[in-house]
């Protein structure tokens, strides 16, 4: 059960914090890039990454690579996010892979499979890609959604689905009023949400499907493996989705470079401490361009890590929701 070892592993770190290992090869420091081909921007993306993931896999229980920065260099650079994907493994890390999947039937099983389970071939059935989580977006509704759960209940592994995302216009669709059923209105005001002409937003509808599916899947620490992705930047949305998605673990885009401070994202947090994971990407793997100095990248990246430990630990702690079993 993915939730209760990613929780182990936030326990054993003594903090929330995830690295977004999303690479831009203009910003990847120029001695790691060796020419113009496909392979050698992978290569850079290994030399960047491997060092970054060395550089606090003693202090970070979680790295975040989003997919997208690698297949847009085909196949080299899937193999590049495979590698970085298994060499976090051996670190002891926890990985998450940033990619937003879905669909519907058995192409939505296809991605569950792939990523998450086991894929087939003559010889028999095998890891492909082999992340830990998962996020999806689950708007497609449950048929696009049910594959995913079951991968992860089969195969101890897990997805964030996305409810309430940190990008400004957000807001454009999920924050729309809709109408819902006697059931769902039900749900929202037993957990305490005001409901008014028996609409509610669309991000609390996607919410209500979250718990569905988090409930049939609960760790020994009572926390699901079936999350949800619930932006920094909305710290008011989040009081109200942590009431309707008790067992699910949020993880918090926003923080840092979008915005997000960490007094905004307590609310994603339950009161004993737990229930979130926090991410910074551009904060982390580029904090040497303030120092310029790019031949100390990675020592710039475990000093930035550092102090986002200290911010996130400090607000927990100034909320009241500091673990009771880590250390001050």
């Amino acid at each position: 059960m993915i939730a209760d070892k990613m929780l182990d592993k936030i326990d054993e770190m003594q903090n929330p914090c995830v690295v977004g290992l999303d690479p831009v090869i203009e910003k990847v420091p120029k001695h790691l890039l060796k020419g113009d081909s496909f392979e050698d921007v992978a290569d850079a993306f290994r030399k960047f990454n491997f060092a970054i993931i060395d550089s606090v896999a003693d202090i970070i229980p979680i790295v975040k690579p989003q997919i997208a920065f690698y297949e847009k260099y085909g196949v080299p650079g899937l193999k590049a996010f495979k590698d970085i994907v298994d060499y976090a493994h051996s670190k002891g890390m926890i990985v998450i892979e940033d990619g937003k999947r879905n669909d519907i039937a058995t192409t939505a099983q296809a991605y569950a499979d792939g990523h998450l389970g086991v894929v087939q071939t003559e010889l028999g059935k095998r890891p492909s890609l082999n992340v830990d989580l998962l996020t999806v977006n689950g708007y497609l509704g449950s048929d696009g959604l049910t594959p995913f759960a079951s991968v992860c209940k089969e195969f101890g592994k897990g997805v964030f689905i996305l409810v309430k995302t940190s990008n400004p216009s957000s807001g454009e669709l999920q924050d729309r009023l809709i109408d819902i059923t006697p059931e769902e209105e039900s749900k929202l005001v037993s957990d305490g949400i005001p409901i008014k002409d028996h609409k509610t937003t669309v991000y609390n509808l996607m919410a209500i499907q979250v718990n569905k599916y988090a409930e049939q899947d609960i760790g020994k620490r009572g926390y699901s493996s079936i999350g949800a992705v619930v932006g920094a930047t909305y710290p008011s949305q989040a009081e109200e989705l942590r009431k309707i998605m008790p067992k699910s673990i949020f993880l918090v885009p926003g923080y840092g470079a979008q915005g997000g401070k960490s007094k905004d994202l307590v609310n994603c947090f339950n009161k004993d401490g737990y229930g979130a994971v926090v991410n910074s990407s551009r904060e982390i793997i580029y904090a040497y361009q303030k120092t310029d100095d790019p031949l100390k990248f990675a020592e710039a990246s475990r000093a930035a890590a550092q102090a986002m430990i200290k911010d996130i630990r400090g607000a927990l702690k100034e909320s009241g929701k500091y673990p009771a079993n880590w250390k001050d």
